[in-house]
């Protein structure tokens, strides 16, 4: 039987009058979502296997508040945001890391002007360094030469610039990346971006994420990689709309690592 994972609170540290080496903000969908938990859990193990000294929030973290901003509640946006900068100020808090480029964005470059200033990193960065510093190991096991293509996130590759940290990743698992026509910073949003997460799509020909699903499997990849828990809902989505879950999976680069690694 598996044992439970260990994941200590910040409260649980600052009891024992010590500091994490970094905070994992786990997001409301890495929480919540029975999908996007795999995708936790997955980087929890790695952070175990890494020997990284991490704690959570728990119940003390609660939405950054990105879909009210980009539904236009900046009022709710605020309110949100202050009550976590506190929280987050309270602990003294330095690091964080997230495997969710909303939460990384809006940490990122909306907190500071309201007093919440952060060294922030996606997942993918945070395994990157680990690797890069020798602290993880990734070969390729199960996925060696098998064909991947990479979604990018929104808010990781337009927004933020951030394209090479996850592709390096795959490459660590020697597997056949393929780029889909539209990639990188011409990359397409899978549809749940701006709060559309959310709500049903307007009437038009086709969905975005069934668009996007089918310029993926343009590429005959076996994997459709992601660093979102958004796109990851939207692409298992397209991908069940064509009926292709017998030949294509949806997994968040973490989970692959994970996975190479049999953790």
């Amino acid at each position: 039987m598996n044992e439970p994972l260990k994941v200590p609170t910040m409260a649980e540290y600052m009891a024992q009058g010590k500091q994490p080496e970094v905070l994992f903000w786990v997001g409301c969908a890495g929480s919540f979502d029975d999908r996007a938990k795999k995708i936790t859990k997955a980087f929890v193990k790695l952070l175990h296997k890494a020997n990284i000294d991490f704690a959570v929030l728990g119940t003390e973290e609660s939405c950054t508040g990105d879909p009210a901003k980009r539904a236009g509640n900046e009022f709710l946006f605020q309110m949100q945001a202050m009550t976590n900068i506190e929280v987050l100020n309270g602990y003294g808090i330095k690091k964080i890391v997230t495997a969710c480029p909303h939460c990384f964005n809006t940490i990122g470059n909306e907190y500071p002007e309201l007093g919440g200033k952060y060294e922030i990193m996606h997942h993918t960065q945070f395994l990157k360094s680990l690797l890069d510093e020798g602290k993880l190991k990734v070969e390729g096991g199960k996925f060696k030469g098998k064909k991947i293509t990479f979604h990018d996130p929104c808010y990781l590759g337009r927004a933020n610039g951030e394209y090479e940290a996850p592709r390096n990743l795959l490459e660590k698992l020697e597997v056949e990346l393929v780029e889909m026509k539209r990639s990188k910073k011409h990359g397409m949003c899978c549809g749940a971006g701006g709060a559309q997460m959310f709500k049903e799509p307007e009437a038009g020909d086709k969905d975005i994420n069934v668009l996007r699903t089918e310029q993926a499997m343009e590429t005959s990849a076996k994997i459709i990689a992601t660093g979102c828990p958004f796109c990851m809902v939207m692409m298992t989505d397209g991908v069940k709309a064509k009926n292709a879950e017998d030949n294509v999976q949806v997994m968040d680069v973490a989970e692959m690592i994970a996975n190479a690694e049999d953790l």
